[in-house]
């Protein structure tokens, strides 16, 4: 492994290259092994440009991220508690389930291999915030459960809507109260206070203004920010916990036999390696980069955000950024992420 402040120049210049580059407005990254951070390095200002310049403490919004943060995070933890199984069916939550989705199990909800239409707009639907697991189970699958992987925030906000069921209690505490305080992510949740430092996210085109502190996206946001799919807001100083649990291979928060069937490839398909709610490496043109290891695992959000954590050595890369300010048409991020992880894995052997 190269000098530790060979990596953290590395992650500083690379970080200011993506800024300069149109990756995104503003970011936070940090690199480490197990719970031993490398380096950790910050560049831009939030909430916008020229504003406060961005720390450990900025919270930005993880987007898809969220998926792994929250959900998935409480499912393993009931699995392994015996409170959850694998098996239960959409039909054991939600009795009035149409017969083409009642046997759909959490195992299709968390591989993705439902057959959920991956988004639509609940907002657009004419409904209340509190029908929208009716919604989503009224509606056509987009293929036979089972059959493939079609990667579905709906079947995740659904997924979120069965572990309220279970425990009943809404999301945001749930997250809390089995995730966030046991992990010391004092900083992270759902709906972050008014005077949380937040980075800008995309210009809302009806007011002219960015979101700032309102999750990104519009399924979350109708569901008044508390959903499945997204709307966890995390600085790096937290994203720094999570990756070393992870990095740990569960630490002290999961078992490590829990982490090794989580990150087990459910659906070996030239195109998605799935886990439990992981995106694993080893497919064309994947976050990860072709450089990292196959065994590599993780998850990325829409806004531009990412982790990437290496089971074996406990490496592991959170990039936090705003790819979406002032606008999400621009797709600079993707190929700076890859080399980004490249570099910093070359530079860790």
């Amino acid at each position: 492994m190269r000098e530790m402040t060979e990596i953290q120049k590395t992650l500083e210049t690379m970080l200011e290259e993506g800024r300069q580059g149109g990756c995104y407005a503003c970011a936070a990254a940090a690199v480490g092994e197990k719970n031993h951070v490398l380096a950790r390095a910050f560049t831009g200002e939030a909430p916008v440009p020229g504003e406060k310049p961005v720390d450990a403490h900025t919270r930005f919004d993880m987007a898809s991220l969220s998926k792994v943060i929250g959900p998935t995070m409480i499912a393993l933890k009931a699995l392994e508690e015996g409170t959850l199984s694998l098996e239960e069916t959409v039909g054991d939550f939600f009795p009035e389930a149409p017969a083409d989705k009642r046997e759909i199990t959490v195992f299709m909800l968390m591989t993705h291999t439902g057959g959920f239409n991956p988004s639509f707009r609940l907002d657009r639907m004419g409904i209340r915030p509190e029908e929208t697991a009716e919604a989503i189970l009224n509606r056509p699958l987009e293929g036979p459960p089972g059959e493939k992987v079609r990667y579905s925030c709906m079947g995740y906000i659904l997924f979120a809507k069965m572990l309220e069921k279970r425990f009943g209690k809404p999301l945001n505490e749930l997250a809390d109260e089995r995730v966030f305080r046991p992990l010391g992510m004092a900083e992270t949740g759902y709906c972050p206070p008014a005077d949380a430092v937040c980075a800008a996210t995309e210009v809302d085109p009806e007011t002219g203004k960015p979101w700032i502190g309102i999750v990104h996206d519009e399924n979350a946001r109708f569901q008044g920010g508390v959903s499945g799919n997204a709307g966890v807001f995390m600085p790096l100083c937290d994203g720094i916990r999570f990756a070393s649990m992870l990095g740990c291979m569960g630490g002290d928060f999961l078992k490590r036999e829990t982490m090794e069937k989580a990150i087990r490839n459910y659906t070996p398909e030239p195109e998605n390696h799935r886990g439990l709610g992981f995106q694993l490496a080893g497919t064309p043109d994947c976050f990860f980069s072709s450089a990292v290891p196959d065994r590599c695992f993780g998850h990325t959000g829409f806004t531009g955000t990412s982790l990437l954590a290496e089971p074996e050595t406990g490496f592991w890369v959170m990039l936090l950024s705003n790819r979406v300010y002032p606008t999400r048409e621009s797709d600079a991020l993707f190929p700076f992420r890859r080399k980004l992880h490249a570099t910093l894995w070359e530079m860790y052997q």
